[in-house]
């Protein structure tokens, strides 16, 4: 027990950004946000990092999520070049243990640690006691993770779900699928569902509809669908929030999530009340004789604003 006292490392690394913490048990003690771009390799930002943190606070232990598969120890980045391994992980930053797991499985194991206060509900029942349920999120990529009942607890199991191929719910959908098609042969959820992803639906509604609006950033869309004045933003945004519910209905549906669908990332939390009024829930329900079941399913927000981190605190208790 004198180990989960001791500080630890925590790390969520993502494709734009890794966020840093050092934890002692659930407190979280310091932390550090930096660009994935402006380093190289992990080591240097990490090691910057912990150069900022007092001495008493210099961790021997570590767990690091990545936003990429995770296999043998070893991990890279889907989105960027960064890759890390256990045993040079140790030896670079001088730790007696360290673990690794894909950004998912932390988020995925934050929700039950999580209060009322870190969840937005958007539609369905409550959540089933006990039962499987799964973490999605769009962010630099789509992440997802599935939780499955375990003696001990759930059992998280990371996935590569978010490259999934993307299926067109009606022919508008067909046809800007269609379109990226042209551009990426193989058209996965990730690549309407993400940061890029909103870029890419945007641009191909200007090229379906023929319209002449300039190239937008994913947070100018965003900004712009918020504001008004800019149909295709908006409509991009409508598309993205539906193909979310598309997914996420999927989703509940494979695992039997009655336990509820928690989406994270860094995007649906900077418009809540438009993605709880867009039609997400609709799509996600939209699944023929199984709408009634689907409408028991409940998803939320997760709103914490480091969600990861709770998962890691977690996975560094003891056994």
């Amino acid at each position: 027990m004198a180990a989960a006292r001791e500080p630890a490392l925590v790390a969520d690394i993502g494709g734009t950004n890794a966020r840093f913490a050092v934890v002692r048990g659930t407190d979280i003690l310091q932390t550090k946000s930096v660009l994935v771009g402006d380093f190289s390799d992990p080591f240097a930002a990490i090691r910057g990092f912990l150069e900022s943190c007092p001495a008493a606070l210099r961790p021997r232990r570590a767990a690091l999520a990545f936003a990429g598969p995770v296999e043998g120890g070893e991990a890279r980045l889907t989105n960027g070049s960064w890759r890390i391994a256990v045993p040079e992980l140790c030896e670079q930053l001088d730790l007696v243990t360290a673990k690794l797991v894909n950004d998912f499985t932390a988020v995925a194991g934050s929700v039950p640690r999580l209060g009322a206060e870190h969840l937005v509900a958007v539609g369905g029942g409550a959540a089933r006691p006990g039962a499987p349920y799964a973490a999605i999120g769009p962010g630099t990529g789509l992440g997802v993770a599935l939780a499955v009942p375990g003696p001990a607890g759930p059992v998280i199991l990371a996935t590569e779900g978010g490259h999934v191929t993307m299926a067109p719910a009606d022919r508008r959908e067909a046809a800007l699928l269609e379109h990226l098609r042209a551009r990426f042969g193989h058209v996965s959820a990730e690549r309407v569902l993400s940061g890029d992803g909103l870029e890419n639906l945007y641009r191909s509604i200007l090229a379906v509809d023929g319209l002449a609006e300039p190239p937008r950033s994913a947070e100018e869309i965003v900004a712009r669908a918020l504001a008004g004045g800019c149909p295709a933003s908006a409509a991009a945004l409508d598309s993205f929030c539906a193909m979310l519910g598309t997914v996420a209905g999927n989703l509940a549906l494979s695992l039997g999530a009655q336990g509820g669908i928690y989406i994270a990332g860094g995007i649906v939390p900077r418009f809540l009340d438009y993605f709880a009024a867009s039609g997400f829930r609709r799509r996600f329900e939209a699944k023929g004789r199984f709408a009634g079941y689907l409408a028991q399913i409940p998803s939320f927000v997760i709103v914490h604003p480091t969600p990861a981190f709770v998962g890691l605190a977690a996975l560094l208790e003891p056994a």
